[in-house]
């Protein structure tokens, strides 16, 4: 049942970068992030409320968020700061990359996520699984290599490295995700208090590093696509925690299998955004497909 939610947290997660894409092109990265995080603490807030107001209205379902202590609110604001720091690095860079070039290479975050795996929570793998992780890894890698042909040079360019930093914190963040879920920390207080700790934040950030200089920057512009931002990612994210409670789930295949997600946004740069190079990578998907059918198989 944990692999079936992954997959559809990387579905939910192409519809996520889709939107972000289409947001970002030409607009401010800082706002846009600010909104983002902004209807996500809303579309939370009547859980919040039920929750506290009246109870026994939802307690006995997965939409309960229930009472929590400092400790684990201390917890959560480092989940926060770590998302937070990913966001930032991948919503610039998605603004000056093709997504067909951005959406790979975070897409290798699985690699370190299953590295951390290895090492810190011990998990192993089966034959089928260890085919479909290693299919999976030359496909990312083919792909990082097919985006040289869009003429960046990788050594030398702010974004690329950018992006890179966004994998790597997007790995700890999923490294700690599975150490909150194995600690007893309840998905939907983590899901939901980690949102408004993101809002505090990105609050801070935009009135001290974009409001004074807004008018030397790149002009906000508001588009419907924003708010699908924040509703596709509450829905991605409320599946993938819901996938980590489960406690034969393993973070390093479910990490990987939201990576799948770089197939919708992949088709999204193909038709909506027409960017370039697309028979080269199509091959490079065909993999990475591969893959996911190989760790599915390892799950039976």
């Amino acid at each position: 049942m944990w692999l079936s939610l992954a997959f559809l947290s990387a579905l939910l997660l192409g519809a996520y970068d889709t939107c972000k894409k289409a947001s970002l092109n030409g607009n401010a990265v800082i706002p846009v992030l600010l909104l983002n995080t902004l209807f996500c603490s809303l579309l939370f807030l009547p859980l919040i409320l039920l929750s506290k107001v009246a109870p026994q209205t939802i307690q006995d379902t997965i939409f309960y968020v229930p009472e929590a202590d400092l400790r684990t609110h201390l917890f959560i604001f480092l989940k926060a700061c770590i998302v937070l720091s990913s966001w930032l690095f991948a919503y610039f860079a998605t603004k000056h990359l093709p997504i067909t070039i951005a959406a790979p290479i975070k897409a290798s975050q699985p690699i370190l996520t299953l590295i951390g795996a290895m090492l810190i929570y011990g998990e192993t793998l089966n034959v089928y699984q260890w085919i479909g992780v290693l299919v999976a890894i030359v496909a990312f890698i083919l792909l990082s290599i097919s985006g040289k042909k869009e003429g960046i040079n990788f050594k030398h360019n702010i974004w690329i490295i950018f992006i890179l930093l966004a994998t790597i914190t997007g790995a700890m963040s999923g490294l700690y995700d599975k150490y909150l879920m194995s600690h007893g920390f309840h998905r939907m207080t983590v899901l939901v208090w980690y949102s408004y700790y993101q809002l505090a934040l990105m609050l801070i950030i935009t009135l001290v590093l974009w409001y004074p200089k807004r008018n030397n920057s790149t002009p906000f512009v508001w588009r419907k696509s924003i708010f699908f931002i924040s509703l596709f990612l509450v829905c991605a994210d409320f599946v993938y925690f819901y996938a980590l409670s489960y406690p034969d789930s393993m973070i390093s295949i479910v990490s990987l299998v939201r990576r799948s997600s770089v197939v919708v946004s992949f088709t999204a740069g193909a038709i909506f955004f027409r960017e370039k190079n697309i028979k080269h990578k199509a091959i490079d998907l065909l993999l990475v497909l591969i893959g996911m059918l190989f760790l599915y198989w390892g799950t039976k």
